[in-house]
């Protein structure tokens, strides 16, 4: 069997059997992709450019876009470009920067809807203190955290995911290079050094849902004492869709890393893969803008000046 020295390439898992499945899938997710830049990159570029939206809520949106950009451009460009040149392969070095890159996004994400938590809680349960424990160099600070979180949980994985001996070939069955396929590849009893790792992240990960959850309760808890009806609305409105965000994007994750091999199959890890990596990206966007009027005058803004720029 050939060991990690020797391979220089893995086959990444096909998402069709057919030629023309294939193709389908490829303009299926070439939209995906389309319409995720699109949003992400209308957000960026919103609260880059209207000064109204330079507040600790936005400029966190700003990072969750960057974020996502991020992690879907780990993933789906490489899936494409299989499905649609009727290939498996990838490189042993493009299989550990996708790695990389995955397990750095995944991470900086996650540590930034936390933080996102806390910002709506100061915000709607410590009004009065909001601008002192919210300035911009706290805000600096904690998203600089966020990715500095990340890229330290991308070095621990990829070194020790890269340093397993491999005796179950090259095949990773999943669209891009995962940590959990990985294991099922290495020779038994080798893989326990990067289990106890997975293991630790997943700890901090739910430690940090902890958190997001004891805010919320909080955050709600407020709320429903808020003698405005409007302003009740407005605060559920915006804290509601980053609950859905979080729920979603942790459970599928949680699902993906955590889940017993005896219910692994690769359509379900192929669905659940495609659940935590390509939804959340695609749709925060449409959660966090559809029904926020300070995002949708700036797309107005953004986009009259684009057309002005064409005349």
């Amino acid at each position: 069997m050939p060991n990690s020295s020797s391979i220089s390439e893995f086959l990444l898992l096909p998402l069709a059997d057919t030629r023309q499945l294939q193709l389908l899938h490829f303009w299926l997710l070439l939209g995906i992709y389309l319409a995720a830049l699109l949003g992400n990159g209308l957000i960026s570029t919103a609260v880059a450019c209207d000064r109204r939206l330079h507040t600790p809520m936005y400029f966190f949106l700003l990072n969750l876009a960057l974020l996502d950009l991020g992690c879907i451009s780990t993933t789906l460009p490489k899936a494409m470009a299989n499905a649609l040149w009727d290939t498996r392969a990838i490189s042993y070095a493009g299989c550990a920067a996708q790695l990389f890159f995955f397990a750095f996004f995944l991470a900086a994400e996650f540590s930034l809807l936390t933080i996102m938590s806390y910002d709506r809680y100061v915000a709607i349960c410590k009004p009065l203190h909001y601008r002192t424990l919210m300035d911009s160099r706290a805000c600096a600070t904690m998203a600089a955290a966020a990715w500095g979180a990340g890229l330290l949980n991308s070095l621990l994985h990829t070194a020790s995911t890269f340093s397993l001996p491999l005796c179950q070939g090259n095949v990773v069955n999943q669209f891009f290079c995962e940590i959990p396929q990985f294991l099922k590849l290495s020779c038994p009893g080798s893989y326990l050094r990067e289990l106890v790792l997975v293991i630790f992240s997943a700890s901090l990960l739910f430690g940090c849902f902890v958190f997001i959850v004891v805010s919320y309760v909080k955050i709600f808890m407020a709320v429903l004492r808020m003698p405005s009806e409007q302003g009740r609305h407005k605060a559920f409105s915006t804290c509601l869709p980053h609950l859905a965000v979080v729920s979603l994007f942790l459970c599928t994750a949680f699902f993906a890393y955590l889940k017993p091999p005896s219910i692994s199959s690769p359509l379900l890890d192929l669905t659940v893969a495609l659940v935590y990596t390509v939804v959340p990206p695609t749709l925060n966007p449409l959660i966090y803008s559809m029904r926020n009027r300070e995002i949708k005058y700036a797309y107005r803004k953004v986009m009259q000046h684009a057309l002005f720029q064409l005349q």
